[in-house]
Parts: structure tokens; sequence; C-alpha cells
């Protein structure tokens, strides 16, 4: 959630730096701050816990000038939003540091640095870092040798810039696990952790990969890999950046949004992964109690998102073994409800406001709920502000009425939260590795389930005449068959249920004709040769069957059924990666129908009434 904006100029940066953070507001933040090293020199630091404004507000009243500055806007991870805690942070009134990223294990860092005669203002891991930093410009005086000697002590993920007192016209960054880029510009160039903050002042960027380390001037960059080599990064020409009302190169913001997933993914799991680890700070200063406290979890929501809630019960009741149930909220908020001991109630919304939901969210604040949080897209919602803590997406403003790219974020964050709670109940290190190992290779796979888009949309044809579809699934993929089934009549007006691929004995097999789609999400778990089963049972009723699975369940196709190849993944992220080829389907039949695919009748993107 965190923002860093840097400048090394001919001209005064304060300006810069404001404006680059106000770009970044959309994030979420709790306080802001500017070290810029002034001619005297010296570095002039101010911070503000709130907002931009008010730091805007201290720089009126007192201007600084200076032409090498970092800034930065905090969300609170480690220690409480304070104007202590923000950032930048100062070591011996010489070196200041911008950082984003959790590093774990610092404790023993801080313990050393205290040792070494530096005293600690803050609660941060970042203030461990400048002091770091400065211990070796004591013995190397050269900020990136420094910075270097630093940051190989460190593990985690972070994103940093650095400048130095004794050094005007210099500044240091480095990155691993959390993004920062470097913005070039004539006779000026600059660091952010996002284009979008930087587009003012230029169009051409360098992105560093992991373990990069660069030394900025005004009139040079110099990179170097993680190896300690010097290297050449791509400058690469930026001219467009999407805002919220843009569709860009695509036919419609929800085909946008689609596409966008793998890096929505990248920018949620971003900074809260380290190698094998998930990293708990990164979800905020009231985690650890909370995560403690949890002994059974009620996941609550609406449409989409409740969805999403099911496939997170499932998560939680493998992962961890404690009691978990995904509710709607416009059902729970007026039932009899009571909570189990030590139970978390945890909302999901994409826009943070659905009336349903926060109301939900009041009612069990009164019903003995141990904790509140949410999982939730837009930082300053009445469901961020109301609950004890919030699990924030990065999916970026989303357009579309249908919900795509905040469904895969929330699924994401669900799952990194799901192996939070894992390790209190004393899931092993190599089972975490595992899944997190199955984390970092997710936009990979999505991007991949994408190249599905050519298939899915000659496959459309087949659905633009059928009045109904049936969508099945079994296990975590039921909450994936109703989030199919939701997609394609939501925006094609095509009439489709999901249902438990076990339950067609039970009634829908009266449904099924040639005239009836079936639709099949069939992963190659423990449940496929169950799924097979309720499968065989729809071809011999001439049911039309389209299957989602992967290569190695060796479903053939035949007369009457489709396969459609999935990626094999991980069966932790397979609800994520199958849930993009439904999205896909849904778009290309609503196009071909020639619906409103972004404003479907009736609906709205935010329900604030009941």
């Amino acid at each position: 959630m965190c923002g860093i904006v840097g400048a090394v100029a001919y001209r005064n940066v304060p300006g810069i730096l404001l404006e680059g953070l106000q770009r970044l507001e959309y994030r979420g933040y709790d306080s802001a701050g500017l070290a810029v090293v002034t001619d005297d020199p010296c570095i002039d630091r101010r911070r503000t816990e709130g907002k931009v404004a008010m730091l805007a507000d201290s720089l009126r009243e007192r201007p600084v000038r200076g032409t090498t500055g970092i800034a930065h806007t905090r969300w609170a991870t480690h220690g409480v939003p304070s104007e202590a805690n923000a950032h930048p942070h100062l070591s011996n009134g010489r070196i200041a540091l911008v950082h984003n990223g959790i590093i774990e294990g610092f404790e023993p860092l801080r313990d050393e640095m205290i040792a070494a005669g530096y005293r600690f203002e803050s609660e941060t891991d970042a203030e461990v870092i400048v002091h770091l930093i400065d211990y070796y410009y004591e013995r190397e005086r050269d900020l990136l040798a420094a910075v270097r000697a630093a940051v190989q002590r460190l593990e985690g993920a972070y994103a940093i810039g650095v400048i130095c007192r004794d050094e005007p016209g210099r500044m240091v960054g480095a990155r691993l696990g959390s993004p920062l880029v470097i913005g070039v510009g004539i006779e000026e160039n600059f660091i952010a952790s996002d284009v979008l903050a930087l587009r003012p002042v230029t169009d051409r960027f360098i992105f560093l990969e992991e373990g990069d380390l660069v030394d900025i001037r005004s009139d040079s960059i110099g990179v170097w890999s993680a190896a300690n080599e010097t290297v050449v990064r791509a400058t690469v020409r930026v001219e467009h950046v999407f805002d919220e009302v843009d569709k860009g190169n695509y036919r419609h913001h929800m085909q946008r949004e689609i596409h966008e997933q793998p890096r929505v993914v990248r920018d949620t799991l971003e900074g809260r992964l380290g190698r094998t680890r998930v990293l708990e700070p990164a979800f905020g200063v009231r985690a650890p109690t909370v995560l403690d406290d949890t002994d059974a979890v009620t996941l609550v929501a609406c449409g989409t998102a409740y969805y999403a809630a099911c496939i997170g019960r499932h998560w939680i009741e493998q992962y961890v073994g404690i009691p978990a149930q995904a509710e709607i909220a416009s059902e729970w908020r007026y039932r009899s409800v009571s909570a189990l001991p030590g139970s978390l109630f945890l909302t999901l919304s994409q826009s943070g406001e659905t009336a349903d939901t926060l109301a939900a969210l009041r009612i069990a604040k009164q019903a003995g709920f141990a904790h509140t949080a949410t999982v939730c897209n837009v930082p300053m919602s009445s469901l961020v502000r109301e609950s004890d803590m919030a699990i924030m997406l990065e999916a970026g403003a989303e357009i579309g009425v249908a919900s795509t790219k905040a469904f895969t974020a929330m699924l994401a964050d669900l799952l990194m939260w799901t192996i939070l709670l894992a390790r209190r109940r004393g899931m092993t290190q190599e089972r975490e590795a595992e899944l997190v190992g199955a984390l970092h290779g997710l936009s990979d796979a999505v991007d991949e389930a994408l190249r599905l888009d050519d298939r899915l949309r000659l496959l459309a044809e087949e659905f633009v005449e059928r009045r109904h579809a049936l969508f099945l699934g079994r296990g975590p993929h039921f909450p994936v068959a109703l989030e199919g089934a939701l997609k394609l009549k939501e925006i094609s007006y095509v009439h489709a249920e999901g249902y438990p691929a076990g339950e067609l004995k039970h009634g829908p097999l009266a449904l099924v004709t040639d005239e009836m789609p079936v639709v099949a999400v069939a992963p190659n778990n423990d449940l496929f040769e169950k799924t097979r089963s309720n499968l065989q049972e729809v071809r011999a009723r001439g049911g039309r069957l389209y299957v989602f699975a992967d290569s190695e369940t060796g479903f053939e196709e035949a007369p009457g059924v489709d396969v459609i190849e999935v990626p094999r993944v991980h069966e932790a992220i397979a609800p994520i990666v199958y849930t993009v080829p439904l999205q896909l389907l849904a778009y290309h039949v609503a196009v071909l129908k020639g619906t409103d695919v972004d404003q479907p009748r009736n609906l709205a993107k935010s329900v604030t009434v009941e």
C-alpha cells in the first residue's frame, strides 16, 4: 500500500515529490513525509500523520528548497500510524530513507544497531535499514557502497530510496520483492513505486529487476544486478497510463480488467511474500493479535465476493483445520446469529460500501465476535474504516459492473491469510513453502489461462442462441461454477445456474437436453473421478458438455464433448486460475449478443442500498 517518490534534479523538487504522492493516494495510507537535501547542506524532513494535504500545508507554512529529495506515503505495518513511525527515517542527520515492504527477522539487526550506539525513535523495521546504512557509511564514506553492504543483510521484501546530506545530488535505490521504477528525465532522474507517480515529469522508465541496485544523479543512472554486476536495463517509453475511465486498446472496461489480472495478482502479492513465507507484518499492526485470537472464521459477502468467501471457507477448513462458514450478507443480517468463541468476522467487498455487508458488520460487532476484518479494494471505504483491520486488494479501480480482477485479487489475499492462520496451527515450513511457491507462480498461470481467449471466442458462438446453461463443479470448484454462471447471466442475460456436480441426480438432470450447454470445472484433484462420473450422467441424457480440465485428467474430446485445457497448477491456486476462462467465455457471449457489457441492465457497481 505504501508509495515512494524520489528526485534528483536541476530544479526545486518538493513540488514534484508532493504531486507524486498525491497521484499515489488511491493506494491507501495513514501518514506522509518527505526529506530534501538543502543547500546548507542538511536534510530537511517533514512528516505528518494523515493526508498528503496536511504535508502540503506544512510546506506552505515553512517552505523547503532543494534539488534532491525522497517522499513516502505509509500504510502501517510495524507500529501504529504516527508521525514518529512515518517515513522518511533519518540516521545521524545525514542519511534519510524511504522503504516499502517487510524486513523479516529485523529484531537482531535492531539489537546490533542499539549496541553500536544508534537510538531508535520508531517502531518500524525501516529504521533498522537507515541506521544500518549509516553504520556502513561511517566505514565506506560512499553512499552506494553503504547501501550495497546493508541490503546484503536484509531478508524479506523491500524497495528503498536513500539520500545523504554529505552527497547532495545523489540518490541510491534498491528493490527485492517490492516494485521500484526509475523515471528518466532531461538533466533530472526519479524513482517511484508506481509509474503513475511520475507521469507529469517523464514518459521514459527503467523497470528494475529483482535484487537490482541503482545509483542516480541528475545526469547519470547506474544499475547493478543482484550478482553485483553492472547491467543495462532497457528504457521503456510509456506513452499512456490507464486511468479509471480509460479502456486503452480494449473494447470494454471488462475486457481490459480481465486481461489486467496477471498484473493485479503480482501487485496484490508483492511485498507480502518472501521466498518461502507469507510476510505477516505486511497485513498491518493488528494482524498478529487477530491471528492469535482466531479459532473460527465467518466470511460474509454478497454476489461475486460471496463466491470468493465460499472458496476461502474451503481453504481455511483444509489448511487451517478450524471451523469456517461462508454467509450471504443479506441473509445473515436477518438471522438470529451467535458467534463461536474466538470467531473472526471477515467481510469481503470490492467497494467497501455494500449495504448488506456493512449492516452485517455492524451486527457482528454486537454479537460477540472476537475481531472484525475486511478484504476490500477501496482504502477509505466504510468497511475499512469500521473493521478492526483491513486486508487490502491491489486491483485498482474496477469499472465494469461484473467483477473480475477484484475477485482474483480477493482470492489471492484470502489464500495468504489462510496460510498465516495455518502457521498458527502448526503448518510446517515445508508446507508453507509449497503454498507460497504456488502463489509465486500464480501470475504466470493466470497469464497462460488468458491465452485461451481465441478458443473461447469461437466457443462462445455455441452459446449465443441458448437460453439456459448449467455450470458444474465440486469442492472449492463448486463456487467457481457459481461464479461462472453469475458472469454469464450478468452480462449476456443467458439464464445460467451453478450446481454441485454430485447433486445432478437430485433434480437438475431433468433439465438436461442437447439444447442445454453443461459447463464443467474439472481439475485433476481428489474429486476428479467423482466429477467424471457425474459428467457421464450428462452425456447419457444427451447433454452437450464443455469441460475445463488440465492435461493430466486424460479427459478426451468426443462428439458432444469439448475439452478446454486449463494450465496444470497446484490445487490451492486452481480455483483462481479456472475462474479466468469462465470470465472470457461470458465476455465473448455477451459481445456476440450485443449487450452492454460494462453496464448490464438493472445492475449497479456498488450496491449501497438494501
